[in-house]
């Protein structure tokens, strides 16, 4: 079969950004050195004081639509760069995380098969310190097959390496603080019928400690989201150790 060069989906990449000052620059860089030019950026910043908006400032002439102002929180500045969005796919690379390659987006495009555009284009993702070297990969890999099930087993598919078509996107739900990232791509899945596994290591991560406390308040709203899509009984004998671990870990 010839190979099928004429898909050519625009990718509008969200980076939402506070005081990220320290490590925004490699992700700008990451984005606007992409071989494949068929992507609009859009930063959306929660009104930094740090020196975040003289760095966005630098490259504003690559950078499609930036907005400053204050926010909700991580979520409701994510709804907003949904809103601003344009393109074919959504994907969010926060701050201090960068494409794996600077061809990482024209590989993606490469490993499309057919003939219309997937649901969700999914990958695996690599740890990295702050010189962005290479740490280990993320403990869950990406199965072979993703369905809005494989969730029940946690989140398989890192958020930023989960690009999902802007007509099945809908809105973060803002009642969770920590996790509406997995709720928000169960939703997405379960709405989708094609979900193209790219084989492509996608996205560089980088490795910051969440502080405890927010672990276990993310854990526990995990667990719930669970419970919502997959019912209490599967997701309790899915999670007996996951369960045991959150009421006696203090």
């Amino acid at each position: 079969m010839h190979n099928l060069h004429h898909l050519h989906p625009k990718f509008s990449i969200i980076t939402v950004t506070y005081n990220a000052g320290k490590v925004l620059e490699d992700t700008i860089q990451s984005v606007i050195t992409q071989t494949y030019k068929n992507v609009e950026y859009i930063l959306v910043d929660g009104g930094s004081t740090d020196n975040t908006l003289s760095i966005i400032n630098q490259y504003r002439s690559m950078i499609q639509q930036v907005i400053s102002e204050p926010d909700r929180g991580l979520y409701d500045a994510m709804n907003k760069g949904i809103k601003m969005a344009t393109g074919d796919y959504i994907c969010f690379l926060n701050a201090g995380d960068a494409f794996h390659e600077d061809d990482t987006l024209q590989q993606m495009v490469h490993s499309l098969t057919e003939n219309a555009l997937p649901d969700v284009l999914y990958g695996e993702t690599a740890i990295v310190d702050e010189e962005g070297h290479f740490l280990r990969m993320r403990r869950l890999s990406a199965p072979e097959h993703l369905t809005w099930k494989s969730f029940q087993h946690g989140m398989l598919v890192c958020h930023q390496a989960f690009f999902a078509r802007r007509d099945r996107v809908e809105p973060y739900d803002l009642c969770y603080r920590f996790s509406a990232d997995f709720d928000w791509c169960i939703r997405i899945m379960k709405k989708s019928k094609v979900l193209h596994n790219t084989h492509l290591t996608l996205i560089d991560y980088l490795n910051e400690g969440m502080t405890t406390r927010n672990h276990k308040a993310s854990l526990k709203e995990r667990f719930r989201i669970m419970c919502k899509h997959y019912g209490y009984l599967t997701t309790i004998s899915h999670h007996i150790g996951f369960v045991a671990r959150l009421l006696y870990k203090k």
